[in-house]
This record gives C-alpha cells, sequence and structure tokens, in this order.
C-alpha cells in the first residue's frame, strides 16, 4: 500500500477525499491529514509518506512553502495540488517543484482518479528500478558463481565478471559447503545473517545458488590447516547464527580452485541429500558417504538408466520386478552383509525421490520420510524390499495422476498459443463452458500450480527465448509475452529468473 497524507483547511473537503475514493481498491491508504502546511511538516518529519494531497491557500505555511520543505525530508515524495485558485503563477511554480497534476476545486473525480492511478504506476515502476538498482550487484554475482560451478560460463568470460564484481579467489584449493537453517526463513534473510557472522572474511565467498542454498566457497593456502581453518569457520557460525539451529552444513572436498571447484560443489549437493536418512546430523562431509554413492551403489548406478525408463513408462509391474531381482541377485554375492543390503535399500530410495523432482520439478521430500524412518528401524530383508516396493509404487502413482483431465489440458493448449493475449479464469471459463472458480481449483490440483503462477512463468520463459534471440527493446518484449505494464514485467522477470530482463539480455 502507498501512503497518502491530505493538508487542507477545510475540513469537509479532507472528509470528503476520505469518501469519494476507493483508497485500497486503488493500492494506497491515508495516513495523515493537517490543516495547514505547518502541522503538515511537523507530521511529515517522523512520517513517512508516498503522496502528499495539499492545497495553496492555507494559514500559516501555504501549499507551495510546504511542498518546498518537505521535498528536504522525503525527495522522493509524489505531490498533487487541488486548489481553488486557477491562477497561471500558482501552476507554473507548482510544475517547477515537480507536482503530478494541479487540480482546481470543486474536483473532477475522474481527473482526480486518474491522477492518482497515474502517480501509482510511477510509484510502482520507480519502487521496482530501486530494488533493482539496490540488488544488481548480488543478483549477478549469485549468478555468475552459479554459472561458473555448474560450468556454465568460459574462464575468461568468468574472469572479467569476477574482477567487476569483486569476486577473489585467489587462493590455491577450494572447498565448497552448503548451510541452510533448521527452522524456516526466507532465504534472503538467512543470506543477510550468515553473511553478518563471517564478517571480514576475505577468503570465504558466499552467495546464494539457484536452488537457495547459502554456498559457502572456502578458499584454502593449504591443505591440513585449510581444512581446520573452516572447521573453526562453520564451528564460529554455528554460534554467531543460534536463532535458526540446527545448521546443516553439507561439505564438498578440498580440490584446486582452477578446474576443481565444480566438483566439490556437486559433492556438496550429494552430501546435502543424505540429511534426509540421517535427520539427527548436522554435518555430512562428501568423504563419509563417498564409498556409499560410488562403491555400495556401483550395481544400482550401473542399471539405473534402466530403472529411470521403467519410472519414465509409468511400468509398475516391471520395476517392482526389477527391485525384486537386484535383492535376489546381492543376497547371493559373496561378502554382502546386512548392513551393505540396507545402505542399497537407501539409495535407491533417494534415487526415486531424485527421479521424481527431476520430472516433477518440485522438492516433496515429505513423501518419502516415512520409508526412510522404517528402512532405518527394520533389520529384515523383506521389510526393505517390502519399503522399496511401496515407494516404488507411489511414484508410479503420482506421475500416472499427472495425467491431464481434457479440460485442463485444453486450456493448457491454449496458453501455449495464446499466452499473449488478455488469458484469464474468467475468459477460459466461458470459452470452455466451466465455472471459472472450479477451473482454476482444476487447474492447480492437476497441474501443481496456480493458474497465475504457470502463465507467469509460460510468459517469462517465451521471454527468455526472445531475449536471447532477438534484439528487441524490453517494453516491445514484455508486450509480445503478454504484459502491458512493463514495471509489472520486470517484477515478474525478477521472481522467476532472479536479475532483471535487462541483466538477462547483457548475459546471454
Amino acid at each position: 500500500m502507498y501512503k497518502v497524507f491530505i493538508v487542507d483547511d477545510e475540513p469537509f473537503i479532507i472528509e470528503g477525499l476520505y469518501d469519494i475514493v476507493d483508497w485500497a481498491g486503488m493500492g494506497m491508504e491515508i495516513v495523515g491529514r493537517a490543516e495547514n502546511g505547518q502541522e503538515a511538516l511537523e507530521a511529515l518529519t517522523s512520517l513517512r509518506a508516498d503522496i502528499l494531497i495539499t492545497d495553496i491557500s492555507m494559514p500559516l505555511m501555504n501549499g507551495l512553502d510546504l511542498i518546498r520543505a518537505v521535498r528536504s525530508l522525503q525527495p522522493g515524495l509524489k505531490v498533487i495540488i487541488l486548489s481553488g485558485y486557477d491562477e497561471f503563477g500558482y501552476l507554473k511554480e507548482g510544475m517547477t517543484l515537480g507536482i503530478e497534476n494541479y487540480l482546481l476545486k470543486p474536483i473532477n473525480l475522474e481527473e482526480f482518479k486518474a491522477t492518482l492511478s497515474n502517480t501509482v504506476e510511477k510509484l510502482h515502476i520507480s519502487r521496482v528500478e530501486d530494488e533493482l538498482n539496490a540488488q544488481s550487484i548480488s543478483i549477478l554475482r549469485d549468478n555468475i558463481m552459479h554459472r561458473w560451478l555448474r560450468e556454465q560460463i568460459g574462464v575468461n568470460e568468468f574472469r572479467e565478471r569476477s574482477e567487476l564484481l569483486g569476486i577473489q579467489l585467489d587462493k590455491p584449493l577450494l572447498l565448497a559447503a552448503l548451510l541452510r537453517p533448521g527452522r524456516g526463513a526466507g532465504n534472503a534473510e538467512f543470506l543477510k545473517a550468515v553473511a553478518n557472522a563471517l564478517g571480514d572474511n576475505s577468503s570465504t565467498i558466499l552467495f546464494q545458488d539457484m536452488d537457495g542454498d547459502a554456498v559457502l566457497l572456502h578458499g584454502l593456502s593449504e591443505y591440513q590447516r585449510g581444512k581446520e581453518e573452516v572447521e573453526r569457520c562453520h564451528e564460529r557460525l554455528v554460534r554467531k547464527l543460534s536463532s535458526y539451529q540446527p545448521l546443516c552444513f553439507s561439505m564438498g572436498s578440498v580440490v584446486e580452485t582452477e578446474g576443481g571447484a565444480a566438483q566439490s560443489y556437486e559433492q556438496a549437493k550429494k552430501a546435502r541429500e543424505y540429511f534426509i536418512l540421517f535427520p539427527e546430523r548436522t554435518v555430512i562431509r562428501y568423504e563419509e558417504i563417498a564409498s556409499r554413492s560410488e562403491a555400495d551403489g556401483r550395481e544400482v548406478t550401473q542399471n539405473w538408466e534402466q530403472v529411470q525408463k521403467l519410472i519414465l513408462a509409468k511400468d509398475k509391474e516391471a520395476l517392482l520386478q526389477r527391485i525384486d531381482e537386484r535383492f535376489e541377485q546381492l543376497r547371493h554375492m559373496e561378502g554382502v552383509t546386512p548392513e551393505v543390503l540396507q545402505d542399497f535399500s537407501m539409495e535407491w530410495l533417494i534415487r526415486f525421490k531424485m527421479q521424481l523432482k527431476e520430472i516433477r520439478h518440485c522438492e516433496e521430500p515429505e513423501l518419502y520420510q516415512e520409508g526412510f524412518r522404517r528402512l532405518r528401524e527394520t533389520t529384515s530383508i523383506h521389510e526393505w524390499i517390502q519399503i522399496l516396493k511401496e515407494a516404488a509404487s507411489l511414484t508410479i502413482d503420482l506421475l500416472i495422476r499427472d495425467v491431464k483431465s481434457p479440460v485442463v489440458q485444453q486450456v493448457l493448449n491454449f496458453i501455449h498459443e495464446s499466452y499473449a493475449e488478455d488469458v484469464s479464469l474468467k475468459t477460459l471459463g466461458a470459452q470452455f463452458n466451466i465455472h471459472p472458480v472450479y477451473l482454476g481449483q482444476l487447474f492447480s490440483k492437476e497441474v501443481g500450480d496456480t493458474f497465475t503462477e504457470y502463465i507467469n512463468r509460460y510468459r517469462i520463459e517465451k521471454a527468455k527465448e526472445q531475449l536471447r534471440g532477438t534484439s528487441s527493446k524490453v517494453h516491445e518484449i514484455a508486450r509480445n509475452v503478454g504484459y502491458w505494464e512493463t514495471g509489472y514485467f520486470y517484477k515478474q522477470f525478477k521472481k522467476y529468473v532472479g536479475i532483471s530482463p535487462t541483466e538477462y539480455k547483457g548475459l546471454v
């Protein structure tokens, strides 16, 4: 809500302004009033406002003097003058002070509402631009680091951009760690808290990756001493971030900075998956689970492509048969212990979870939590097999239920073909003879996203394609994909991509 302050020496004018406009409906609220300029100035010394509506002729301090005085306190304040004097001199001076409009009393309601609407739009665009400017360096930094660790950026390009953004990777060795709070917290809030806790630690680079993890890249001069310094750093973070306890650290191995950073980062990501097996732990190091994923899971890894095909084909019977076959083979292998079989079961359950996430593009760890708990508490091979079969059936059943109903499929087809048009649940409901509220519920249930979220995400993907493949200007692309207000397009683009359209275009 944008905040409005009203000044007029005639109380009935102020009362009338309260009543003739649906302030909340227009995204505004009246936060203060005064009957002369002096009283208003005193109030605005401590009260922030976005819009000032003022008369000119008032006792103690007139409206023009008020505008001059309040500009030094709140430079971004938008001003609308309401006056009973049709004097060119007043209008001219008001214009030099940067007012939004000079409206004569009695007020023309339509003109007044139009002025308010235009002012709100300006404030919105200004706020979006301010936020983008304030966060652009941080966003660019996160994006560059993420691309580097995913090996999606060339060496020379990364070197140039890291120098520009002040990223220092001057240590020969590196260790990547991921950090998540045990309690729910916003990503931005938590990242800021971690940055404050790190202080002036120049050897550690902190950023947020595209999965929302806080990534710590520790630069090391020596292997053993460096690992000890990292451990001490993490201990300090645990002490300073007490409100986010328990903290969960997953750590990659120490690698050479040049050419090895992506490996350590991927190891930290792999280690993080194992918190679902060991929820009681706060630190998991890749070295501790490397043998599990590389040795105990070798048979699984070797045949996982075939299992993936069965999942994608939604062939439940064949997948259940595959589980029986693999356990029967392992049960008769020399040297296989119950512990190895239990670890084997855990690895498969993780792979079911990861495969479902890859297909459905959402994290749903709670679906498998009960299975992990039972696997940890059970010592019977027959129960392990049963738990895995239940997880396999759950995975396939969820994918089968993802098949869309005919009306939802028609809506999706319409969005994909006509996303640049004014598409709404109301228009689609009329087109397909279904109530828009019910259509929205059906769409959300079957797609897993609200209608608004889905069409915004789809439009942004189309905008990214045009930003990459055309020379069109940003405001033209915004209209091409269905956004008629550029400021709203910027907001949605940043929400789904993490950077502004202009910044994105500069990266591709």
